[in-house]
């Protein structure tokens, strides 16, 4: 069974998009699980509008923020399989498949993406190749390269990654790869899983929204790495 988890807020522009390309991808066992943050436009009424009882959605009651409402979405997901989904992006045919295939060899998987902007036309390059792809602890720490709307792992991670610390100095996708990578297998593979739909309103660095100032970069790799090493030896 695949949980598909969308943490949304006032995605009304794109969440119809992103919802009919992921659809198709699932089997009738499989779910969707929406955390929504309180939005304020018709992004609930979207979606209910759909009519797919694989649609489970469950409103945030904690701290409004990304990491809050991912965790919210996680904390109800019942899936063997854990895939994240962005409200704005649109899956490419092949993603659960190809997500599936790595899986069976690591504890969390990572796939390429085509980039492009608010209209889905294309940049002529891709994640993999802005973000110069590395693998290890160590090496993410320094630089994030692990982007929520690209990752899926196995259930078996949610021991570790929850709950997702209630920061504003990184965002949920840090620190899943991060404990991810203390604790399981992690896989990158080249297969170009999605249009990464880049907008002045995305909230992702890797989807270049708000960046950090090097104070604030610092505080928040010494934060990841207090909190990564305590949920390390606590489980």
């Amino acid at each position: 069974m695949i949980s598909v988890c969308i943490a949304t807020y006032n995605g009304e522009k794109y969440i119809k998009e992103q919802l009919d390309s992921i659809i198709p991808q699932l089997a009738h066992e499989d779910e969707i699980v929406i955390s929504d943050d309180g939005s304020s436009d018709s992004t609930l009424d979207i979606i209910n509008s759909i009519n797919d009882e694989r649609i489970r959605i469950t409103v945030n009651q904690g701290k409004h923020g990304v990491n809050s409402n991912f965790n919210n979405a996680l904390l109800h997901a019942k899936g063997d399989f854990i895939f994240l989904a962005d409200q704005d992006d649109i899956w490419l045919s092949g993603k659960v498949a190809e997500c599936l295939k790595a899986l069976e060899k690591a504890d969390l998987v990572m796939h390429d993406a085509i980039i492009t902007d608010y209209s889905l036309s294309s940049q002529n390059k891709t994640l993999f190749c802005e973000l110069n792809i590395k693998g290890g602890f160590v090496s993410n720490l320094i630089r994030n390269r692990f982007t929520g709307c690209c990752i899926a792992f196995k259930k078996e991670i949610l021991e570790y990654i929850l709950p997702i610390p209630d920061s504003t100095l990184f965002f949920h996708d840090n620190w899943i790869g991060l404990m991810c990578e203390l604790k399981g297998t992690v896989k990158f593979i080249p297969f170009k899983g999605i249009y990464f739909r880049r907008h002045p309103d995305t909230n992702s660095t890797a989807g270049k929204g708000k960046g950090m100032t090097l104070s604030r970069k610092i505080r928040s790799r010494i934060s990841l790495l207090s909190l990564t090493l305590k949920r390390f030896f606590k489980k």
